[in-house]
């Protein structure tokens, strides 16, 4: 059921979703437990219910949903015509569950919070795909992720048809202005990180102006090159002294209203934090049917 759920161009390990759920459910019930369900609907008492989107956008995070009312209910049925990645409309029926009217009822705010998050932050980076068409700019990702999110939500992205950025600080090398400032320089700290980098990590160093830009491509030793808030102008001065001699990302302050404007410098790759830090959760709700 999980894998049939999950967005068919991107993976989210099981392994994820059950310590996600685990920890959202613990925080939610406490050491009692849901006080309210237990008081006032019977043990055996069933129910039917509908996991129904209130606004438009791209669904990412069904399978957890599914995992945290299973988690409560194991013998709890569910059925969904949907999976992550799909564009759905206003009143579109999710998912159903049928089953312990307790668990569904403790379990409600744990899957819409993370469902309504998940989707919130894919219909978001589906937006900033669509408005880059005809680019050759993909939208990516950054580190700028809710603490003990980052894996659930980089897969959102995924979902919504952006990239992921590094994971983390172990998986690549990003060289920003405070490392250069430490290190003493753009040919220092570029010749440090080759001689400790493995033939499978690479190197990106972050530049905000062409000056800094012509120093990176003088040393030669860079995989790929940030270039940090610069506006469009300086953007596509720097495409055209880089040629196809690295790729190149824009980064830093990226919006809606700009993000058209950039891609069509040139720029390789487009990486923003919003669409994971500030991305408005799409509005989701459960509809008792009994």
């Amino acid at each position: 059921m999980m894998r049939s759920l999950l967005c068919p161009h991107a993976f989210l390990s099981p392994l994820e979703i059950d310590a996600a759920v685990t920890r959202a459910l613990a925080e939610d019930l406490g050491r009692a437990g849901d006080v309210t369900a237990i008081a006032t609907i019977p043990e055996d008492t069933s129910a039917r219910a509908s996991v129904v989107a209130r606004a438009p956008g791209v669904i990412a995070g069904l399978p957890l949903v599914a995992a945290t009312f299973a988690k409560l209910a194991p013998e709890i049925d569910i059925a969904t015509n949907m999976r992550d990645g799909s564009s759905v409309a206003v009143k579109t029926e999710l998912m159903t569950v049928t089953g312990p009217a307790r668990a569904m009822l403790s379990a409600e705010r744990t899957a819409l919070n993370l469902l309504g998050h998940l989707s919130g932050v894919a219909t978001a980076t589906h937006e900033f795909v669509r408005r880059v068409t005809g680019t050759r700019a993909r939208i990516c990702c950054t580190r700028k992720t809710t603490a003990g999110l980052r894996a659930l939500e980089k897969y959102a992205v995924r979902c919504g048809g952006g990239f992921n950025h590094r994971f983390g600080l172990d998986d690549a090398m990003l060289i920003k202005d405070n490392h250069i400032a430490v290190a003493g320089g753009i040919r220092a700290v570029l010749e440090r990180a080759k001689a400790a980098a493995g033939h499978l990590v690479k190197i990106e160093i972050e530049v905000d102006t062409l000056e800094q830009l012509r120093e990176v491509l003088d040393v030669g030793l860079a995989d790929a090159v940030l270039l940090d808030n610069m506006d469009a102008a300086t953007m596509r001065k720097a495409v055209e002294m880089v040629g196809d001699r690295c790729p190149l990302e824009a980064s830093g302050g990226i919006t809606l209203h700009t993000i058209a404007e950039i891609a069509k410098t040139g720029v390789d790759y487009i990486s923003s934090g919003w669409i994971t830090h500030s991305a408005p959760q799409l509005d989701v709700a459960l509809d008792i049917e009994m």
